[in-house]
């Protein structure tokens, strides 16, 4: 988001759990539009909030995920924000061989892009 749109806007990663390393395809295809994803660390809500990011200071939560989609409606159900769910394709496991997969992520980035675009322009 930062690459589109600078850092006018606060943004964080989160997700349902921290205990795994971003994957190198993601980062592969990323690289490719010139996003630096190497040095991205995952976090739960849980751990960004002892970071000190309160949901509660957030306008909106967007979720990639039916279970992000699902644990994000749980936690922030008393706060006063919207949450929009995506449903971009998990490319993990997908197609046979480096080149099928590479293709299966950079279909999952150019979504997520898109969406953005729709969204913000």
């Amino acid at each position: 988001m930062k690459k589109l749109y600078g850092t006018d806007v606060y943004v964080q990663s989160a997700g349902i759990h921290s205990d795994l390393e971003i994957d190198g395809f993601a980062i592969a295809v990323c690289e490719e539009i010139g996003v630096e994803l190497s040095r991205h660390q995952s976090r739960s809500f849980d751990e960004m909030e002892k970071r000190g990011d309160q949901l509660s200071s957030f306008d909106l939560v967007v979720a990639l995920t039916p279970a992000s989609k699902a644990e994000a409606e749980r936690l922030t159900q008393y706060y006063h924000m919207e949450l929009e769910f995506w449903p971009i394709a998990d490319p993990t496991g997908a197609g046979d061989g480096r080149e099928a997969r590479l293709e299966a992520y950079r279909a999952s980035r150019d979504d997520i892009v898109t969406q953005l675009k729709s969204r913000w322009g």
